[in-house]
């Protein structure tokens, strides 16, 4: 993806050199201008949803809608040590999410709907569910206890699900609310990869709505998705 690859030659050109907190307003600020400027260019039809742009008011009323998070895991972006940082676009298409990508250029991979992964197998060893670095919500602690499930932390959300996506982890319960733009992508490629997405309390996730706020967010092992939706339940 174009705008990982400008993610990561900001990151050698100026990493280091410049305050974190320059480097990570920069990151948001070119990756937006890249991907808006692209999609104007080849889809100027469409309206677009970014976390750095301004509301397009085309949007409630478009059948086509590009939701995108420009660089989602800035924190992490801006320690250049970190790997757990990506780039979403999903594309929104009467009435649901049609097509995603999650690239996390700082790992050189790219998850996508148009080549969907595999369905993540269960090696067999301790449960796991990944969790804010900073504030771990009480759903996913108390889904781990129940569980004997191990905590990990990570960076960005689609860092998060594209680890379950991937099978390094089991379950990505956030009930901390995120904006549209946090989860779309991300959403998409899960779907697409056979991994339940939903409301954390099993209710469907609806996109391109007025504010554009998602209260929470469950994405885990199909198998794995009535057990979790119960405990949830049982902790409320």
């Amino acid at each position: 993806m174009e705008a990982g690859a400008l993610l990561i030659q900001l990151r050698r050109s100026i990493g280091g050199r410049v305050d974190s907190d320059v480097l990570r307003a920069r990151g948001d600020i070119d990756s937006h201008h890249h991907i808006v400027d692209a999609l104007a260019r080849l889809r100027p039809d469409d309206a677009v949803l970014s976390e750095e742009g301004v509301d397009d008011p085309r949007r409630l009323d478009s059948s086509r809608v590009w939701i995108v998070d420009p660089l989602d895991g800035t924190r992490e972006f801006g320690e250049l040590h970190r790997d757990d940082w990506a780039v979403h676009v999903a594309l929104w298409r009467d009435g649901d999410l049609d097509a995603g990508a999650v690239a996390m250029p700082a790992r050189d991979a790219v998850f996508s709907t148009a080549d969907p992964p595999p369905p993540p197998v269960h090696d067999g060893g301790r449960l796991r569910i990944a969790v804010s670095r900073i504030r771990p919500p009480r759903v996913a602690r108390a889904i781990a206890v129940a569980l004997d499930a191990e905590l990990v932390p990570m960076g960005s959300a689609g860092a998060k699900a594209m680890a379950v996506v991937s099978g390094d982890v089991d379950v990505y319960a956030h009930a901390g609310g995120q904006y549209e733009w946090d989860s779309a992508a991300p959403v998409a490629v899960a779907r697409s990869a056979g991994v339940h997405a939903s409301r954390i309390d099993g209710a469907p996730l609806h996109y391109n709505r007025e504010g554009a706020w998602l209260p929470d967010l469950l994405i885990c092992r199909p198998d794995l998705r009535d057990r979790v939706l119960a405990l949830v339940a049982g902790s409320r």
